[in-house]
């Protein structure tokens, strides 16, 4: 059954590329493919897909440039990059060129269809991107962008997912180990002084005073909980 949503797919190596359309038609995407940079674009702003999965390393214009150009141009969709490497991750931050999430390579086919069906329920189930109002705050995951009295915050990409899963579970208690794995992925090796660091800064963006957090609070010996009723 289509899910009505399109998806395109930026990746130069033939067989992964083969295997992630016919896998994504199977679970009902119009799925569009592209094996270089600049078709990539070309594709991007002619068909505005919903999704465009596109990867870190093309031949001719990078991921990071081609993301960089069309958010120029003003496409909003999702942007999620592959990379290789969890390491990049960072770098991917560094450039802030627009990337809505990341996938790690390899990764497991289920854990991306996972994701895209996750994000999928809230293109579909409303008209407009996904929006979270705490506070004076608006959190625009898809922009990993936040507003504090109509004020642009700029939020890494881990930053990001961070704080909109604690948007969509308010006031759940969420473990370390549970949020590292919807952070950095089942593949990965990060250890809870990264994240716990990831947390530090992202309380500098959301809190009136970091030094005594009263949205996102520590719950000791677990992990942290996202108190939404707090107005910021």
């Amino acid at each position: 059954m289509s899910k009505g949503v399109k998806i395109l797919i930026v990746e130069d190596d033939e067989n992964l590329r083969f295997l992630v359309v016919h896998r994504l038609q199977a679970e009902g995407y119009e799925v569009l493919e592209a094996a270089d940079g600049e078709i990539a674009e070309q594709t991007i702003m002619s068909a505005q897909p919903d999704i465009v999965l596109l990867d870190w390393m093309l031949p001719g214009k990078q991921g990071a440039e081609v993301c960089e150009n069309v958010r120029k141009q003003g496409f909003e969709n999702l942007v999620i990059m592959m990379t290789a490497k969890a390491q990049d991750v960072d770098k991917i931050d560094a450039y802030n060129f627009g990337a809505s999430d990341y996938v790690t390579k390899p990764f497991n086919m289920d854990v991306l269809v996972a994701m895209l069906d996750s994000k999928v329920k809230f293109i579909v189930n409303k008209d407009t991107s996904e929006i979270h109002r705490f506070g004076s705050m608006e959190h625009h995951p898809n922009i990993h962008t936040l507003f504090r009295n109509g004020k642009k915050i700029e939020l890494t990409i881990l930053e990001n997912r961070i704080l909109l899963y604690f948007l969509r579970h308010p006031g759940k208690v969420i473990n370390r180990d549970e949020l590292m794995m919807v952070v950095w992925g089942y593949n990965s090796d990060v250890n809870t002084r990264t994240l716990d660091m990831h947390i530090v800064r992202l309380r500098k963006k959301i809190e009136l005073n970091p030094d005594n957090p009263q949205l996102l609070q520590t719950v000791r010996g677990v992990g942290y909980r996202f108190n939404s009723s707090q107005t910021s």
